[in-house]
């Protein structure tokens, strides 16, 4: 059986809309899927990059797209009162809820509905103080034992060349994002294509130009 590591954080739509699918995508494939909460602005600040909200006209089409990718899915997605949010007490949540090691798919999952199912503010402290009674977590959330496993995870995934979420990892091989579960299944399912080169080819096409960073 092979394992894939599914990097994740609450804040990011399409990482909701893949955890959602991901069922579906895997169906009839012999995996496990490790759930991997990981800070996705740290991971934005190792590359140099700023987030899809933060681009005022990118961050209007990221949301009528997963709002069309969802209902072409059949998925439910609402958007929050408010994004990006403050998802570091629900990532750190998620790992409160097992002793050790990573949240299962359950504790995931409700914590996705929080914040991407209902429109209100996935961030309001009395909503995060309720999901925290729900999930009954088995240590503290704000425990230094919390904040070092999702730094980990975190670290974990910027040394593999992550740059997003949702990231899945399988074999060693990066899937980056909602639409690369064909890929992923693809991939479990031998496709010949993954041996004719092209996954190599990708890293050796030659730099034309870059920008200077100011």
């Amino acid at each position: 059986m092979k394992t894939i590591d599914f990097y994740l954080d609450f804040i990011s739509p399409y990482a909701y809309l893949a955890f959602e699918k991901l069922p579906a995508a895997l169906h009839g494939c012999d995996v496990a899927v490790n759930y991997k909460p990981v800070l996705f602005a740290a991971m934005l600040k190792h590359h140099g990059q700023l987030g899809p909200a933060e681009i005022a006209t990118k961050r209007d089409w990221t949301y009528r797209q997963v709002q069309w990718l969802a209902h072409s899915n059949g998925l439910r997605l609402d958007l929050p009162a408010a994004h990006p949010f403050n998802a570091l007490a629900l990532l750190r949540l998620a790992l409160a809820t097992v002793s050790e090691g990573n949240p299962g798919r359950e504790a995931c999952a409700a914590i996705f509905e929080h914040a991407w199912q209902g429109g209100q503010d996935a961030a309001d402290p009395q909503r995060i103080a309720e999901l925290t009674r729900r999930l009954n977590p088995v240590r503290d959330p704000a425990g230094g034992e919390v904040k070092v496993a999702l730094s980990c995870n975190t670290d974990d995934a910027i040394r593999q060349g992550i740059f997003g979420v949702p990231s899945l990892v399988v074999d060693d091989k990066v899937f980056w994002g909602f639409d690369s579960l064909p890929m992923v299944r693809a991939w479990l399912q031998g496709d010949p294509w993954f041996e004719a080169g092209a996954w190599e080819a990708a890293t050796k096409i030659a730099v034309g130009a870059a920008r200077r960073r100011q």
